[in-house]
């Protein structure tokens, strides 16, 4: 283990509260009493106040205040990483190695009561994603880092179903996990705006020696929500939108992840939403064509007639393939 670990290790002995000697401390670690202590002479150093006791029942134990100290999670707190870590995991977070090892870290570092509690409230806990891109994984690390360094990026980006790709440079402000897929919010040269780009349409990437600062208080979170959701503060630009249907097809729509912000109204059977008009248009009859005959559009009427365009459609395309 390396030098930082074994220091830890010390930690979490003489956080059990027991006095422990240099010799008992080598001797569960398995390292020269020398090098306990170095290590304690380290830990004292940098500020770990551990108090040394001579004689006959002496040794090393820790001020009661530090043993409480945030550093030392609890069981909930313990419990709530180990959670955490299995959501992060399954979302590719793109540092799945650092977060394993960490994990472990945590498991190493407690007593036998604690993992065995911490391993009975993990293995009843599962989180199950579409599976992540392996090779994602050097993209998003490429954009966390430039992220955080403010570093300007050269980019191959591909636009959503198109062959060709196109040369961009950005400047990275923040990255969004939003349904299964990593966003990156970042400046683009190109067309001199803010914009959200899909991590998974990046074909290559590469630090430039340009640097940029992030707007103050810009958060990519809001950012990419503001261009997502309807602008509900603008009623003139919003059109109703009235279903009815089975009423757990109902509950689905009213949970969906546009139509949820734009309700107004509901009933067991019914639900009313205000929308705008070209999201009407363009991205709701593709929402509501999954439903099939378990909801039915009251108004307005060219929404019904987008959803039966839509289906001859795909008859046609798929009767002539």
């Amino acid at each position: 283990m390396s030098k930082a670990d074994n220091m830890l290790s010390i930690l979490w002995l003489l956080k059990t509260g027991k006095k422990m000697t240099a010799k008992q401390l080598a001797e569960a670690l398995e390292m020269n009493i020398r090098t306990v202590y170095r290590y304690i002479d380290a830990l004292c150093a940098s500020g770990v106040p551990i108090i040394s006791d001579a004689g006959h029942n002496g040794g090393y134990s820790l001020l009661q205040h530090f043993n409480e100290a945030p550093l030392f999670f609890d069981l909930g707190e313990q419990k709530a990483l180990v959670h955490a870590a299995a959501f992060a995991q399954e979302a590719g977070y793109p540092f799945g190695t650092d977060l394993t090892r960490a994990i472990s870290k945590l498991k190493r570092y407690t007593n036998e009561e604690q993992r065995q509690r911490i391993d009975r409230h993990s293995i009843g806990f599962e989180v199950i994603l579409p599976p992540a891109d392996p090779a994602l994984e050097s993209v998003l690390q490429e954009l966390e880092l430039s992220v955080a360094n403010e570093h300007t990026l050269s980019m191959e980006y591909r636009k959503k179903y198109e062959n060709d790709v196109q040369p961009r440079h950005i400047d990275p402000y923040g990255l969004v996990h939003w349904r299964v897929k990593w966003y990156v919010i970042a400046y683009c040269h190109l067309r001199r705006e803010i914009r959200s780009f899909r991590a998974d349409r990046i074909q290559s990437i590469s630090r430039t020696e340009s640097t940029f600062q992030r707007p103050a208080g810009f958060s990519a979170r809001q950012f990419f929500l503001t261009n997502l959701l309807p602008e509900t503060d603008k009623h003139e630009k919003l059109i109703s939108i009235f279903i009815k249907g089975k009423q757990q097809a109902i509950n689905d729509l009213c949970g969906h992840w546009l139509l949820g912000h734009a309700l107004v109204e509901r009933s067991a059977d019914q639900a009313h939403f205000r929308l705008q008009e070209e999201l009407a248009h363009t991205h709701l009859p593709h929402f509501l064509l999954p439903f099939g005959k378990s909801i039915a559009v009251i108004e307005p009427v060219f929404v019904k007639e987008r959803l039966a365009a839509i289906a001859k459609d795909l008859l046609h395309y798929y009767q002539s393939s």
